[in-house]
């Protein structure tokens, strides 16, 4: 209403006006008010419905990243020790997508149990640790899908002992300083190590981390994968050239792929292998509790044996092959043939829901674990006086596959190492590192460089996506120059 003072100064007309006016501006004022309520409920209908969808049927990439986080924080906490809130905000959110920042994880310490999601409750995030087996995805959500466990039956090394036989290290104080160089390190950079002549002469650790925790190779267990083939071809089990032996449909060409054409990643298998989206290697590593079996299942997208291309999935099916022809027991079979001799105490090869080891990618291990592994293959197989792998086996991983333009080996290893800036060319030769160098890489920076000329295996471990434009080769370069006969 007008107020009365406004009339009282006022002719009758211009009063009658101003009360109609002030009338209209209150039920404006009214209908814009409850037009406002009415929005803002519509709103929070919208989006609870959005919300109460998305828990009852995520996208692929949301459960994608919640299983990731699960994963990642899973094994960390109960391989390596470390916090789970900074395993996921440093470790998890390395991936870059910004759905990552929105994921809440809680740890079940008692059961052994990681749940995720994104808000903490959309997507089903969950991981589960057994004893002995590391940390399993269960896309399902089936915590009883996993068998029993699996406890490692390693002995630990001889803490008195000089590594490689067991712990004791006297390292080189000038070398030391030269892994020192930050610049060397580069960002992330988490454990070095460089052996010489067989025996550990520098290495360094970051804050957080020592010379016992197991830190993740990614693809480095693909390498470790093909040493597994190795030992059942020393026995007689298998052969490089036996057909690779899945059910296949008859006439689509598959069954004319060989074991060595999984090696060198020519068996011409679609797989798409992008990183941080949903794609064959995501959905795979992810959201299949039988990995090999989707890898395998994959349709034939170039001939048998001429195409290379780089693949998570063809490692996946020969750690099936593995499995299949190892017997009953493929982990027990690992220790006592491989981590037992090596005295790879630490290593941890963790599975997939279905149980089959994850050969693509899921092996834990010390920096001075995986030092023991690149040590091995860069003696050609022999270990202690004992031919663990056959040695022309060993020659055979490290020989250049033509098809890949000389960048890959025949062995699921690298005969060159990764330069993020100028991927597919040979950065080794510009910093004169030995032309008989090979290399195990894996994903964000984790690198074994092993030139048996020199008798030198460097190992660099830490969380360095692409984006940092860090390459190895300068760490190697240096540490050559040191170890160099005066």
């Amino acid at each position: 209403m007008v107020p009365q003072r406004a009339c009282d100064n006022a002719p009758g007309l211009l009063c009658m006006i101003l009360g109609r006016v002030c009338q209209d501006h209150e039920r404006t004022l009214k209908k814009f008010t409850k037009i406002l309520f009415v929005g803002a409920l519509g709103i929070a209908v919208v989006l609870g419905l959005t919300v109460a969808g998305l828990w009852v049927r995520p996208p692929e990439l949301i459960r994608i990243g919640a299983n990731y986080a699960a994963k990642i924080v899973c094994s960390n906490v109960f391989l390596a020790g470390r916090d789970p809130d900074e395993v996921l905000a440093i470790d998890v959110l390395a991936a870059g997508n910004p759905l990552l920042r929105l994921m809440r994880v809680s740890v079940d310490r008692t059961h052994g149990i990681v749940r995720s999601g994104l808000f903490g409750f959309i997507g089903g995030g969950l991981a589960v640790t057994r004893p002995g087996e590391g940390c399993t995805v269960l896309p399902d959500g089936d915590l009883a899908a996993r068998g029993s466990p699996s406890p490692s039956t390693a002995t630990p090394a001889d803490p008195g002992a000089e590594w490689p036989q067991g712990e004791a290290v006297q390292t080189d104080p000038r070398l030391d300083r030269l892994i020192a160089d930050e610049a060397l390190a580069g960002p992330g950079w988490r454990a070095i190590v460089v052996v010489h002549h067989g025996r550990i002469v520098a290495e360094r650790y970051a804050t957080g981390f020592s010379a016992a925790t197991p830190l993740i190779g990614w693809s480095m267990a693909k390498t470790v994968t093909a040493g597994l083939i190795g030992l059942l071809v020393k026995d007689g089990r298998l052969t490089v050239t036996r057909a690779a032996g899945w059910p296949t449909v008859p006439g689509d060409g598959r069954d004319r792929i060989r074991i060595s054409d999984l090696l060198s990643m020519t068996s011409g298998l679609h797989f798409n292998e992008t990183y941080g989206d949903v794609s064959d290697l995501t959905r795979m590593l992810f959201l299949e509790p039988d990995m090999a079996r989707f890898a395998r299942d994959q349709p034939l997208e170039h001939p048998v044996g001429q195409v290379w291309s780089y693949s998570s999935g063809t490692a996946m099916i020969l750690s099936r092959i593995f499995e299949d022809a190892a017997g009953p027991a493929p982990l027990d079979f690992v220790r006592r043939r491989l981590f037992g001799p090596l005295g790879m105490a630490s290593a941890t090869f963790e599975t997939d829901e279905h149980g089959t080891l994850a050969g693509s990618s899921y092996l834990y291990a010390s920096a001075r674990d995986w030092a023991r592994y690149g040590l091995l293959l860069a003696q050609a197989g022999m270990w202690q006086g004992q031919q663990i792998l056959p040695r022309d086996y060993v020659e055979m991983m490290a020989s250049p596959v033509a098809a890949s333009g000389g960048q890959y080996g025949h062995g699921q290893l690298w005969m060159w190492g990764s330069d993020p800036v100028t991927p597919g060319v040979d950065p080794d030769a510009a910093f004169g590192i030995p032309a008989d160098a090979f290399w195990m890489e894996g994903h964000d920076g984790q690198s074994v460089a092993m030139i048996p000329s020199r008798e030198l295996v460097v190992v660099r471990m830490g969380l360095t996506p692409d984006t940092q434009h860090y390459s190895p080769q300068r760490l190697v370069q240096a540490a050559l120059q040191a170890t160099a006969a005066p």
